[in-house]
């Protein structure tokens, strides 16, 4: 198991799973889903955007974000929002961190947002304008870790 968790709260758009899928499958990263899911996981676009990861990838599902929560309150959770007080650059991740992220048209729930605002971090991004693509804000989420322990493992 590796030690950088992507999740995905209620996914809504295969595309932005297989991308995020594809991603966790090439550095190492797991891939942590928290149903409902907005697809099948049989769809053809979900594979497709995976390619042939889907193989390399470790994969881990839940019924629902209180099952997520609850097995994993004892983590290092971050939560990913527009509405985040902290730049994610900010931050000197853990060895063993959760990067999570709400569904892609309305992100995190304001309940999760205000339990865990001392953990809630934001990409910066210019006023006005609509919040980055999920399968880009949890790329740029997950090699800022890599980059910060230097890309161990990686070529």
């Amino acid at each position: 198991m590796s030690n950088i968790n992507i999740v995905l709260f209620e996914p809504q758009i295969h595309a932005n799973t297989g991308n995020i899928a594809r991603s966790c499958a090439v550095t190492g990263a797991s891939l942590h889903l928290v149903k409902p899911l907005g697809f099948s996981l049989d769809d053809r676009h979900l594979k497709r955007a995976g390619l042939d990861y889907w193989n390399k990838l470790d994969i881990h599902y839940y019924e629902n974000t209180n099952e997520f929560l609850s097995l994993h309150e004892k983590d290092e959770l971050y939560f990913f929002s527009s509405k985040g007080r902290r730049s994610f650059s900010d931050v000197r991740y853990p060895e063993n961190v959760y990067l999570i992220f709400g569904k892609e048209d309305t992100g995190l729930s304001d309940k999760i947002i205000e339990k865990y605002s001392d953990r809630c971090l934001r990409i910066p991004m210019r006023e006005g304008v609509r919040c980055l693509n999920l399968s880009n804000s949890a790329a740029i989420a997950l090699y800022e870790v890599l980059r910060q322990r230097g890309y161990t493992g990686l070529v």
